[in-house]
């Protein structure tokens, strides 16, 4: 994806709390005519190796895998096992940004918001015993109280339900954040954080992200309305960089 620097986020703990937070992703590969084929799916992070999860090294990657299934009437499957290589993007908090958070006029308006791109290569699970824990990962992820549901349906059932699946297992091979909240405009931060705190779910998401770059500090004796921005006020002109 474009990516300018002021944008990139190396931190790959951000990266992996966008994964975690907003795991509905986007999985993308070429069908049998060379086209994009795109799933709509939800997927499971394992990162192998967490402590490598550094600030400093503009170049590190994460030891990820990432796991997730499609119903075997969807070709992804196949498309997968003829052409391993693939993308996962996940979307996390996004909003737009009126030019009003800025104290003067020559401005435009523009979007905000957190991306993680991962560059794949898969390999299909479809054993059953392999895909139950793969299941289970997921309900972990979002119904741990389910798991005990799904164990008393019995085995009959539970197997009629994975051989209509098909699991995959996806190792990252590149990966991508972008987190995009204006911090090239220091002039902006405090009226941005202010009318992100106060609106919907996803500007309130915004809001949290610029308070953990320490974009603002936040008065916590003032219930969060005296937020002070970092950096000097700039007068130059925005532009739109999505």
């Amino acid at each position: 994806m474009y990516l300018p620097p002021h944008f990139k986020a190396n931190d790959l703990a951000h990266a992996a709390q966008i994964v975690r937070s907003y795991p509905f992703a986007s999985l993308i590969s070429n069908d049998d005519t060379g086209l994009p084929f795109v799933s709509h799916i939800p997927l499971h992070l394992i990162e192998k190796s967490p402590a490598e999860s550094v600030n400093d090294a503009a170049n590190t990657q994460p030891n990820w895998t990432i796991l997730g299934h499609v119903a075997k009437p969807n070709p992804h499957w196949r498309y997968l096992a003829a052409r391993p290589q693939a993308v996962v993007t996940f979307m996390g908090p996004q909003a737009y940004m009126s030019p009003g958070v800025y104290p003067d006029l020559v401005r435009v308006p523009t979007w905000s918001y957190l991306a993680v791109h991962c560059v794949v290569r898969a390999t299909l699970i479809e054993a059953p015993d392999a895909k139950d824990r793969l299941l289970k990962q997921l309900i972990g992820d979002h119904e741990p109280a389910y798991a005990a549901q799904w164990i008393a349906l019995g085995e009959e059932y539970q197997h009629k339900m994975l051989a209509g699946i098909v699991g995959f297992s996806l190792a990252v091979e590149r990966m991508e954040c972008k987190i995009k909240v204006n911090q090239h405009r220091p002039e902006s931060h405090a009226q941005m954080h202010a009318v992100y705190a106060a609106g919907n779910d996803n500007e309130r998401a915004l809001a949290a992200w610029m308070r953990r770059l320490g974009m603002v500090q936040v008065d916590s004796d003032s219930g969060g309305d005296g937020e002070q921005s970092h950096g000097q006020g700039q007068s130059s002109s925005q532009t739109k960089e999505l």
